[in-house]
């Protein structure tokens, strides 16, 4: 079940939303926590014991932390014990297929049958999460938490267990007690959640489609159809992952909770480094917080700060999926992080917007071909189709394509920066908006089931992370 199926628009968050308001405050968490289990549930109910266990494992380690407060070698190893095993569950589910398959290069061991482990939905996020816990315990950035029923709301909160923001335990440790609910709060929910259901179904799903026709034959392309195709995934990947993040966010403000902001117009970045300033914020955020600043950061001299960056790019290649191109992804911006760190970036200030704005953007495109391609031979076939013409620069169904496809092209470009959410900003308080807004709401989610009823491409992007 994913927030754009009608099973959940129509079914799961009503009941959800009708229990959640009908109890008292004392019993929302545990709705919230019993209703986020089903909805985890509904495609693989073995995996709620899966779930169940990282919150018990994570909480326990949360009040021994407590219980040694004044052993500082007990805590260290609580946290080492807790931290290692959300690893290995981690990487038991997520990357035992790609550690045979690779291993299985080697003669010796080309007898191993490949493990068919289904990879449980959304289980980045939440180990993510759950390590965020212990480890902000164990620096005393917060108390454990004693109620299970309200850790297990905070590790399997069903807005955006599946696809983030990875929420830090410090940044909501206050509404999981106590939270305030109104009317103002709700509308913004629900308009935000509305936002991001119409990027989700009505641009992403459009875009995919554009980019499955492009990528099926990666070597037959013209120049101009290949440009055209990784144009709609760029596009894609961002409206369908920051359209489950505005959901997420939305639904968390009629629950009374604030989660912090995912996206912030990435695509209108001047550097690699300000994209990954507004790209995916909480995964910056938790490797910056978890990973980078343990490590010395840039406070050890220049080689190992460089050092620090490979680190964890490797890290958040791998962490979005158990294929090699993923590694080669984050490597790839390890790289051009580095070369902005040591002086291009500097430059780019100096020079004008555009021209670093294009150069991010070019940069950032090229990426994700590395990012989509599990088969080195695609990737490079696909690459070639960009800078040569071997199939030719252009033709009849390449400018079909383009021509069919650009009013939807100039969309995603119009709300992929703040041009298009200020105009709706400013018809606030004018005369008549207050009327409009509710129509066009309803025509919006109208318009949005009718696309679901209707098409059978619905895919999402970050479920394989």
């Amino acid at each position: 079940m994913v927030f754009s199926s009608l099973p959940f628009l129509f079914f799961f968050l009503p009941a959800t939303l009708i229990l959640y308001f009908a109890v008292p405050d004392k019993a929302k968490n545990a709705v919230l926590l019993v209703m986020s289990l089903l909805f985890y549930g509904y495609g693989e109910p073995i995996y709620i014991l899966l779930m169940l266990a990282s919150i018990l494992l994570n909480y326990a380690a949360g009040r021994l932390l407590g219980v040694f407060d004044a052993h500082e070698k007990r805590r260290r190893a609580v946290l080492a014990l807790c931290v290692a095993a959300n690893l290995l569950l981690l990487g038991f589910f997520k990357y035992a297929g790609l550690f045979v398959s690779t291993v299985k290069l080697l003669p010796a061991f080309s007898f191993l049958p490949d493990p068919q482990i289904a990879l449980p939905i959304g289980i980045s996020f939440y180990t993510f999460q759950s390590m965020s816990y212990v480890i902000d315990t164990y620096r005393r950035n917060c108390a454990p938490q004693k109620n299970l029923i309200t850790f297990g709301t905070y590790v399997a909160l069903f807005p955006q267990l599946i696809a983030g923001p990875i929420v830090r335990y410090v940044d909501v440790e206050k509404q999981l007690q106590r939270r305030t609910h109104s009317w103002e709060k709700t509308t913004n929910g629900v308009r935000l959640f509305l936002f991001g259901l119409c990027k989700k179904v009505l641009l992403a799903n459009a875009l995919g489609a554009v980019w499955e026709q492009c990528k099926a034959a990666p070597g037959e392309n013209t120049t101009l159809a290949a440009w055209v195709g990784i144009f709609a995934f760029t596009f894609q990947i961002f409206f369908d992952f920051s359209g489950y993040s505005d959901m997420a966010v939305g639904l968390g403000k009629i629950f009374g909770f604030e989660f912090v902001r995912n996206f912030n117009y990435p695509y209108t970045a001047d550097s690699i480094t300000d994209f990954w300033r507004r790209w995916h914020i909480s995964l910056g955020t938790w490797f910056r917080e978890y990973v980078y600043i343990p490590l010395g950061g840039n406070r050890k001299g220049r080689a190992r700060q460089c050092l620090n960056i490979f680190i964890v790019w490797a890290l958040t290649g791998i962490w979005h999926g158990a294929s090699w191109n993923f590694l080669l992804w984050g490597l790839y911006f390890g790289v051009l992080l580095t070369v902005e760190k040591f002086g291009l970036l500097a430059r780019l200030k100096k020079a004008p917007r555009a021209l670093a704005h294009l150069y991010t953007l070019f940069f950032v495109v090229l990426g994700w071909v590395i990012f989509d391609f599990t088969s080195v031979g695609d990737m490079g076939a696909y690459f070639v189709s960009l800078f040569t013409a071997g199939n030719g620069l252009v033709s009849g169904d390449a400018l079909a394509l383009l021509m069919t496809h650009l009013p939807l092209l100039a969309v995603s470009a119009l709300f992929s920066v703040p041009t298009a959410r200020a105009a709706f900003g400013r018809l606030h308080g004018r005369r008549g908006w207050r009327f409009l807004e509710p129509v066009l709401g309803v025509a919006a989610f109208v318009l949005c089931v009718a696309s679901l009823v209707s098409s059978t491409y619905n895919p999402f992007l970050y479920f394989r992370f």
